[in-house]
């Protein structure tokens, strides 16, 4: 994907820097460098964490939000945002987890 080597990232990456980059204000406020960085790090957490059937279990799906909270928060992800894009990135965290369970 032209994309995704465009921007340095992999696949999974691309697809929470997407989740990310929704937020027009975060774009502006984090720049483009930082919501790279962010997109790094929710996957790794998020793929050392999902289980084979985490989506099923909400005591690791709450774990999971957790992670990507933190994780905006510790990069100053802009507040008023900060639900929508954990949501956007729990929607592509679940249609990535079955290729990762694999």
């Amino acid at each position: 994907m032209e994309k995704e080597s465009e921007l340095g990232l992999n696949r999974d990456e691309v697809a929470f820097y997407y989740a990310l980059a929704e937020n027009e204000s975060a774009v502006r406020e984090l720049g483009d460098a930082i919501l790279k960085k962010i997109a790094v790090e929710i996957t790794k957490k998020l793929r050392n964490s999902t289980t084979v059937d985490w989506q099923k279990r909400e005591s690791v799906r709450a774990k999971l939000r957790i992670l990507v909270r933190r994780t905006l928060r510790r990069y100053k992800y802009p507040p008023d945002k900060q639900k929508a894009a954990m949501e956007l990135v729990m929607k592509q965290a679940e249609v990535m987890a079955d290729e990762w369970s694999r």
